[in-house]
């Protein structure tokens, strides 16, 4: 896949003015996604605060530069060519968990597994599913994070949004955000402030057992080291692991980036390694995916600096742009 253009340097440089101390130039970002590949970023800001958030608003309306939230980079792969647009990152004060009764209120930094791990000793049932996800709160909302049965939509209750390019701040109910198999309504544009969960009184003795049960089967039958988790959507009806493995392609290699031999829905990349390997890679075996089974594959994974789609035809990515785990 080609990489997508930057924005212009007039723009870049106009945002950047605008932004002053709140930004920096050409950032590195595989250190913020757990593949640990990819480029830059040509700006980074690091807001605090909704003032902060408005002074990107307000820098951002009427441009062009792109905008990328990024949470912890675990569904996250960026080209080596990087971003060339905005990144915003919600690095400190917005990982704040509040538990009243069964009703839960986490920032959009918040890990998962912490968030799992918190309401499971106080008692709650619900989110369990969470401990074994290495993302935020606002990328799994984006994406309707989900697994061992259950998802984000599961218990979210409302969301509160931010809108990049706008400087809008509303809560929005769950039930208005189309949540389907790893799919929101979560615009390119907007950022995951906070979420409120309803969860179930339950047994905290029980909820420990489940995470630890989580936690061993997640070590038992899926690769360690640096990966983004699934890397295709399960079609209806079946898993994009089974298909990868009757197309043959578990263990196939290319360059830094191999498919996991003991998971064929992973991708694994080398230290140091390439992210258009990777991307290529899963190109590839999407392709052999097709002439295999005549499954078009779609990428769970969101891919950042890529032109085209995966596999041959025009295909709609589940995870969209926006915000990410």
């Amino acid at each position: 896949m080609a990489p997508l253009p930057a924005a212009s340097p007039a723009d870049l440089d106009a945002v950047a003015r605008a932004l002053g101390d709140l930004v920096e130039r050409d950032q590195p970002l595989a250190e913020r996604t757990t593949y640990r590949v990819g480029g830059p970023a040509a700006l980074l800001a690091r807001p605090r605060s909704i003032e902060e958030l408005q002074r990107v608003a307000q820098a951002l309306a009427d441009t062009a530069v792109p905008v990328l939230v990024v949470g912890r980079g675990s569904n996250l792969l960026v080209a080596d060519g990087g971003f060339g647009g905005l990144v915003v990152a919600l690095d400190e004060g917005w990982d704040e968990i509040v538990i009243e009764g069964t009703n839960v209120r986490a920032g959009a930094g918040a890990a998962l597994p912490v968030v799992a791990r918190r309401t499971a000793a106080a008692g709650l049932s619900g989110f369990e599913w969470a401990v074994g996800v290495p993302g935020s709160v606002g990328g799994a909302v984006r994406m309707n994070a989900g697994g061992h049965g259950s998802d984000m939509a599961a218990s979210l209750t409302e969301v509160r949004l931010f809108n990049l390019r706008t400087g809008e701040d509303r809560g929005v109910p769950a039930a208005a955000l189309s949540l389907s198999y790893r799919h929101s309504a979560v615009s390119d544009d907007e950022i995951v402030l906070s979420v409120e969960l309803s969860l179930m009184e339950g047994d905290k003795a029980t909820s420990e057992a489940m995470l630890t049960d989580i936690v061993a089967w997640r070590r038992a039958n899926q690769p360690g080291g640096a990966n983004a988790g699934s890397v295709f959507t399960n079609p209806p009806g079946d898993a994009a692991g089974r298909l990868i493995d009757d197309a043959g392609a578990r263990g196939l290699r290319l360059g830094t980036a191999e498919v996991s031999p003991r998971h064929a829905n992973f991708i694994q990349a080398d230290p140091g390694g390439s992210a258009d390997d990777v991307a290529t890679l899963m190109d590839t075996v999407a392709r052999r995916v097709v002439e295999s089974s005549g499954v078009h594959l779609v990428a769970e994974t969101r891919m950042v600096g890529f032109a085209g789609t995966l596999g041959g035809p025009p295909q709609e990515q589940g995870t969209g742009g926006g915000q990410v785990p």
